[in-house]
């Protein structure tokens, strides 16, 4: 159930409000000015998830060192975490207004002639600002890596939420055209679907606190 979860939440993050309508602006990025060029296109898109990637699994490894550290107090832990997740959940459903929690703090980078180094720079900065669109579910997955207490494990578990979050989004710079309809329908219900994302945190948040 833990990989369940963690690509559910990758998958929700790509589809949260603040990130999907970004997503052709950024694939406009990866072309730069040469827009007929797929090949640049897409290379600098994996670059982009190479990037965000690498600095998510940085952070799966400091958190099950951080589980290990406080695994005398870990049950209280998880009471709290737990707790945390489920309001965050609340807060996602609408129906508590956590105003820090719903905006995004996005940092400038210098998206001109994206190379694959600068596409592969440009992923971590966006895994470090975009907040809390992404960092909502990937909070919940980190509370989840660092009650298990087990690095391995945890880069799985972090592997899995990051192809939840990047297979999507490799996919529609690959098929955007082909896309279009199955965006808007999402831009159409993003109610429903932050509703059904919020409801996956609370079940995330009673899954850590319980089991």
């Amino acid at each position: 159930m833990d990989f369940v979860f963690t690509f559910l939440e990758g998958i929700a993050s790509f589809i949260s409000p603040c990130l999907l309508p970004m997503l052709p602006i950024y694939i406009s990025y990866f072309a730069g000015d040469d827009i007929n060029n797929k090949k640049k296109k897409y290379l600098n898109a994996i670059a982009f998830v190479l990037g965000f990637t690498t600095l998510f699994l940085l952070l799966s490894i400091f958190a099950s060192t951080f589980g290990s550290l406080v695994s005398k107090y870990m049950r209280y832990i998880k009471i709290a975490f737990g707790v945390i997740i489920i309001l965050l959940g609340i807060n996602y459903i609408g129906l508590l207004n956590l105003k820090f929690l719903n905006k995004s703090n996005a940092v400038k980078a210098d998206t001109k002639n994206l190379t694959f180094f600068k596409s592969l720079m440009f992923g971590i900065l966006f895994s470090i600002s975009w907040t809390p669109c992404i960092g909502t579910f990937l909070s919940s997955a980190l509370l989840l890596i660092a009650k298990h207490q087990d690095v391995v494990k945890g880069i799985f578990l972090m592997l899995t939420y990051s192809l939840g979050l990047g297979i999507p989004f490799l996919l529609s710079v690959f098929f955007m055209e082909l896309l279009k309809d199955t965006f808007n329908f999402i831009k159409k219900n993003y109610d429903v679907i932050k509703k059904i994302s919020g409801i996956i945190l609370i079940v995330m948040g009673l899954y850590i606190i319980f089991f």
